[in-house]
């Protein structure tokens, strides 16, 4: 005969679930109309996110129209090697998914972290399944103390926990008070976060030797995962790959990007 306590649970766990759904009724991740559960995009907003697919770059991450063959790598990553090993993103950023950074960043929607992890967890699969602690890009502490929370902090923590990873928050430190990326080109922004991160010699013990799964909210130009790579590898770190929500595709950049990278 079949257990009925399961049953039981479940009823009331929907049943405490009613008040809550009452007094706040999932909205869209998007356009906060109202949906059927939380985390999920209305039918308005759902074809207008991109998810990113193979075929592509091995190395960048950015997708390929037609299948190059194995191990094909972009011009990007030819001409400009990154000093981590793989980047990947869930999403391009447009539409939708930068109403959901922007909602993230700059309007405290942490709610919006766990969902938009998700989505993270599909694109950077073969990152999390040989990662060892999941590190997120740091906000330097003026900046935290303003805006009270560090939104990559924030995705890297929701990875860490569905991925069963270590969470090394303070892995990496941001020593340097740097411009806001937005409004600067290309190579200004290198030039800003240049010697702008640092590993402490307490925390080297978390990375020393290991895989490390760096977090952040958008890939623009790369110029900030770059700049925190190289200063994890120089605290020990073995390899570093990048995982970020939303990316730039080549093309797409407009020096007024609203994202951190």
């Amino acid at each position: 005969m079949a257990d009925p306590m399961p049953d039981i649970k479940s009823i009331a766990r929907k049943a405490l679930d009613w008040p809550a759904r009452i007094l706040f009724p999932p909205v869209c991740a998007g356009c906060r109309r109202h949906v059927s559960q939380p985390g999920v995009l209305c039918g308005a907003c759902w074809p207008k996110l991109r998810l990113l697919e193979r075929p592509w770059c091995p190395v960048m991450g950015t997708p390929f129209i037609h299948h190059m063959g194995e191990g094909f790598l972009s011009a990007e990553a030819i001409a400009d090697p990154p000093p981590f090993e793989r980047a990947r993103a869930a999403v391009a950023y447009s539409g939708v998914a930068r109403q959901m950074v922007q909602g993230l960043k700059y309007q405290d929607r942490t709610d919006l972290a766990p969902w938009m992890a998700r989505w993270m967890l599909r694109a950077g699969a073969e990152l999390i399944a040989e990662a060892d602690v999941v590190v997120p890009v740091p906000l330097h502490w003026r900046r935290f103390f303003r805006r009270q929370f560090n939104q990559s902090a924030e995705l890297a923590r929701a990875v860490s926990q569905l991925g069963g990873l270590p969470f090394a928050p303070s892995a990496v430190r941001r020593v340097k008070l740097t411009r806001q990326q937005v409004g600067l080109e290309r190579r200004e922004r290198e030039e800003n976060v240049r010697a702008a991160f640092r590993v402490s010699e307490e925390a080297e013990i978390e990375i020393a030797g290991r895989r490390v799964l760096l977090i952040d909210d958008v890939y623009t130009t790369g110029a900030t995962v770059r700049a925190v790579a190289k200063a994890l590898k120089k605290g020990g770190a073995g390899t570093v790959d990048v995982l970020t929500f939303a990316r730039v595709l080549p093309g797409d950049f407009r020096a007024d990007e609203s994202a951190t990278i």
